[in-house]
């Protein structure tokens, strides 16, 4: 009985990791687009069944202090560390959208969907009007 007990528990616990790991939910790396360096960490979240992304680290450490002096209202001359740029997406299907993303350095926002790309990538397409004219960045899920 406490050989099943222990089997039910390692199953369990295992489907546990399993699901988290085909989550968005989460961190993940960020790369910049013409260098491929490694840019920030986002934190995933959701927050009454929607999705945001706060970045939480700067890897740069000549940019720690940067702020967004580019952003609209009230996102205007935040530091970047701390900073939500996904904001309210909904899942649909594999995939979560009808949000925005935040470009920090433009300060323009746009539409959004992210989607896994396995377990450990996370595509993140922001786009004016159709999803075809956008770009698509993948990032790296941080274990």
């Amino acid at each position: 009985m406490k050989r099943i007990k222990i089997l039910f528990l390692f199953a369990f616990l295992s489907g546990s990791i399993s699901i988290y790991a085909q989550s968005v939910i989460g961190k993940w790396k960020t790369f910049d687009d013409k260098t491929g360096d490694a840019k920030s960490i986002v934190e995933i979240t959701e927050k009454d069944g929607k999705i945001y992304g706060k970045i939480i680290e700067i890897l740069n450490p000549t940019k720690k202090n940067d702020k967004c002096t580019k952003c609209p209202d009230q996102d205007k001359d935040k530091p970047l560390q701390g900073l939500t740029i996904i904001k309210g997406l909904k899942k649909d299907g594999k995939e979560y959208s009808d949000g925005k993303i935040l470009d920090p350095v433009s300060g323009k926002l746009y539409k959004c969907t992210i989607s896994l790309d396995g377990s450990d990538k996370l595509d993140v397409r922001g786009y004016v009007g159709i999803s075809a004219f956008g770009r698509t960045q993948t990032w790296s899920r941080v274990k």
